[in-house]
Parts: C-alpha cells; structure tokens; sequence
C-alpha cells in the first residue's frame, strides 16, 4: 500500500454545505507517522460558532428532523449507516494520515463499530418510550399523567483525537435518534474523518443543519460553544482536567453535561491466570492505539507467586508487537498523536526511572526506518511498580505498562481502587466465579473478566469518580438526550372532586 499523502484542504461543515469559516484562516494537520503537513484544516471563530448553533437550533424548530416519527428517523439512519460502509476505504485512509492509528484498527475495529453503533442505536429507539402513561390518581382528586420525552435542541459534542469517528458517532447516533440537532467539534489533530462523516449524513437523506462540525482549537471554538446560550447539552470525551472545565463553563447555564473522562485502569491478575489467554490479553490492553486508550489497562496487579514469570512472557511477548507506519497493514502499533504528546510519554518514563521503578523493556523513542520524523515511542513495561508513583497515579495516555505486585486478593482490591479514576477495570482467572466477585468490588464503570476493550452498543459506558458523568450507550444514552416532562390533566369538572381547593377555600 502506498504511503504517499498530499496536502488536502477542509473547509467547516455547516448546515449542510462546506464553509471555510469567516476568517479564512486555516491550521495544519499533522500526519504522526512521519511529522509532515497532510491536510489544513479551516480554522473557525466564535463568530462561526455562532452560524453554527443559529443554523442547528432553526433545523431543530423548524420540525424538519425534531417532529419526524421515530421509525423515519431510524430509517435514514440505517441508510447513513449503509453511506459509511461504502466509503470506508476513503474514511481508513483520513483516520490513517491524521491519527496515527494503524488500518488494522481502523479497518477491524473502528468502521465496523461505526455501522453498528448506527444501526443498532436507530433500532433501539424504536423501543424506547417516548411517551407513557401513569396510572391514574385519585388523592387530589382523580387526575392522568402523561409523561413525555421530548428532545433537548442543539447538542454539543466535543471529541478527542484517539478514536474520532467512533466517539463521535457515540454521541451523534443517540442525539439524532431522539430528534436533536448535533455540532461536533473533533480534536483539532484529528478532524477529516469526522467532516466526511457529516458529508455523508447528508447523503443519506439527514436534513442540512442537522449535523454540523466545526473545526479548530479547544480553547477558542470548543469554549465559544459550551457557553453559546442556545446549547443545551454537551457530551465531552477527553481529559479530567478539560472535563471540569466543561462542566464549570456549563453550570452558568445549568446546562445538561455528559463527561467520559480520564482512567487509569488496573488489572488484576488472579494466580490461577490462564497465561496463554492473559499475557497477550493484558497487552492489548495497554498497546492497543499505542496505549492512547482512556480505559486501557495500565495498572496490572499481579500476584506474588507468578510475579516474575508474569513480567517475564510479558516483556517476550512485547517484542513481537511491530511499529511501523500505520497504512501498512503488518503494523501491530503505530505512532503516538503528536511530537508534544510524545515528549509527555517520555517524561513519564524517565520519573518512573527516578522513582525507583524497573524498566523492563522499551523506554525510549523508536526509530522506524523511512519514518525518522515520526512519533513513536517503544513499548515499555515498568515492574516493582509502587501505587505512590507518579506513573501510576497519573494518566500517561501513551505505551507504558506498570505491573505491581500483591500478596492477597484484599489487597489487590484496595490498590485497584485507590486512584482518582473509576473508567474501567479488570480481572484474569481461570474461576470466572472468583473474578466475577472481584468484579463487583472494583470501582469501575466497566469491569471486563477474561477481556478488554470489548463493548456493547446496547450496554451503558461511563465512568465512576474523576472518570467522568452519565454514560454513553445503551438504552440509557436515550436519557441524557431528551428532557422529561410531566402532563397532568384532571379527569373530573366537579369542584367537590378536588380536595385541594379546600386547602385554600
């Protein structure tokens, strides 16, 4: 496969059609593999905000999308679904110059997951009550209440640069499906998969101003539409700290947030661990996407008495992963996302080496020939890792493993759980009795037994903690994107009826 690219230029994508933004400014996007300029992207202003959400909310009242049946709604939304399957090759190739992330995960992983979060979201609306009736209630005097959902508005959805496409459509899929307008605004490194994706949403029949993505920094554009007033729901996926400055920016306006924020996972490794499952389990756990995973497991426990033979096939196994330019198919990890976030990882490890920490393998800069400007870091595992240090409090976002050791199962337990984070965690063991009760002690929104980065689009996904607020997926997503609403009606037109009149006459 070729791995040539060629500077492309994207404008923003506002009520269906191609905008280059009002300043006409444009910033460059980066392609992790080698360092070199693959596209530029529009670089967009409050004043585009502004187009943007006023475009979205008169979509929204104009009941072109908000009043259509649930069933047209999923309707096109199955066909949106069919418009990315045909044109996953070009979407392979946009995730592949900007994210780093290698064809194998896109391919395998990433587009599949797309179609079926489409799919299966529009279907499991057509279950969701949007109306229902309560039984009715005599005590007041007899009285029916009606309660119904109705959708919020203009959504915001603000998205990281590790998985752009499917942490977009985790918020897309729900907020369309309930009949909402949505603006997406991608990570500023990662932005073209996301504007073909609302390219072809229009396509497939989705009313313009439906879905709308603008493009550009965090800290200019994402801040101008948290506070925009006629928001009125963010969905965040990205860091803790960002994640509270959202939801600080929100509470002006008391505005409806979801946060999927930061992890730092632990993984506990029973003694009766099958090792040819749990060796290369644990590692795709944290090397998957070059360990640029919220929920990947970074803390592995594991007991004393399988301690070093643990670390050792760990650290063999490790050395079969092969980095190399992520277009090519027989690369198992490519780069991480920028020189910036490359340089973090790397302070990581060397205060791991200061704090006391064993390196095991990897630890520095890889060098991948043909590619001297990309960003790639080894794969690196820590043992005699302490949960004091700062590798394993903090979230590296990167390829680092750190392995602990513990004496007993209580102790296990207490360490998984004393961090900040609460995203995820995990247990391996051939008992799936005994690691199911470990399971229900963890504190953890997700916990996997025997796996990892396994999901369900029909199962809720969020945090516990600092790992973030509501969740994403399943029928429970349907909440976080409709408001609730009381109708009571009197059933009676007799005064002797109503026993709360006597409370003032």
């Amino acid at each position: 496969m070729s791995t040539e690219t060629k500077v492309q230029e994207f404008a923003q994508f506002i009520n269906g059609e191609w905008f280059p933004g009002s300043s006409g400014a444009t910033f460059d996007v980066i392609n992790p593999a080698d360092g070199e300029i693959v596209a530029k992207a529009s670089k967009a202003t409050a004043e585009d905000v502004n187009e943007a959400v006023q475009n979205a909310k008169e979509t929204f009242e104009s009941g072109v999308w908000s009043k259509k049946s649930q069933k047209e709604r999923t309707q096109i939304m199955l066909r949106f679904a069919g418009k990315i399957k045909e044109h996953a090759q070009e979407l392979i190739y946009l995730e592949g110059i900007s994210t780093g992330a290698t064809v194998r995960k896109i391919g395998g992983a990433d587009i599949m997951q797309l179609i079926l979060c489409l799919q299966q979201t529009a279907n499991m609306s057509l279950k969701y009550e949007m109306t229902e009736y309560l039984p009715v209630m005599e005590t007041f005097g007899p009285n029916r209440t009606q309660l119904v959902r109705e959708p919020l508005g203009v959504v915001a959805a603000i998205t990281p640069f590790n998985f752009p496409l499917v942490l977009a459509m985790w918020k897309i899929a729900p907020a369309i499906a309930m009949g909402n307008s949505i603006i997406v605004k991608p990570a500023s490194d990662t932005p073209l998969g996301t504007l073909k994706l609302a390219e072809l949403a229009v396509e497939a029949g989705l009313p313009k101003g439906v879905f709308n993505v603008i493009t550009g920094l965090g800290s200019e554009v994402g801040e101008a539409l948290v506070r925009h007033p006629d928001v009125r729901k963010v969905a965040f996926t990205g860091s803790t700290e960002i994640g509270k400055k959202i939801m600080e920016q929100s509470a002006s306006a008391v505005k409806k947030v979801t946060l999927e924020l930061g992890g730092k996972a632990a993984a506990i490794v029973l003694p009766d661990a099958d090792f040819e499952i749990t060796i290369p389990g644990v590692l795709l756990g944290v090397f998957f996407h070059a360990g640029q995973v919220c929920e990947a497991s970074t803390r592995v426990l594991v007991h004393e008495s399988i301690y070093e033979p643990v670390i050792e096939q760990l650290a063999a196994m490790t050395e079969k992963i092969k980095l190399g330019h992520p277009l090519d198919p027989s690369t198992g990890m490519g780069p991480v996302i920028s020189e910036k976030q490359m340089n973090k990882i790397l302070d990581y490890i060397e205060s791991g080496k200061e704090e006391g920490a064993r390196l095991v393998c990897g630890g520095k800069r890889a060098e991948i020939q043909g590619l001297g400007g990309g960003f790639y870091i080894e794969p690196t595992i820590f043992a005699d890792v302490t949960n004091d240090m700062k590798i394993a409090r903090e979230e590296i976002f990167g390829p680092v493993l750190c392995v602990m050791k513990y004496k007993d199962l209580d102790e296990a337990i207490a360490i998984a759980n004393d961090t900040n984070y609460g995203l995820s965690a995990g247990v391996w063991s051939r008992d799936v009795t005994t690691a199911n009760e470990v399971a229900a002690r963890l504190e953890a929104g997700t916990v996997w037994v025997n796996e990892w980065h396994v999901f369900r689009n029909d199962a809720p996904f969020g945090g516990y903690k600092e790992s973030g607020l509501g969740r994403e997926l399943g029928m429970q997503v349907f909440n976080e994107y409709t408001e609730l609403k009381s109708i009571i009606t009197s059933l009676t037109t007799e005064n002797k009826q109503r026993p709360a009149l006597g409370l003032i006459f």
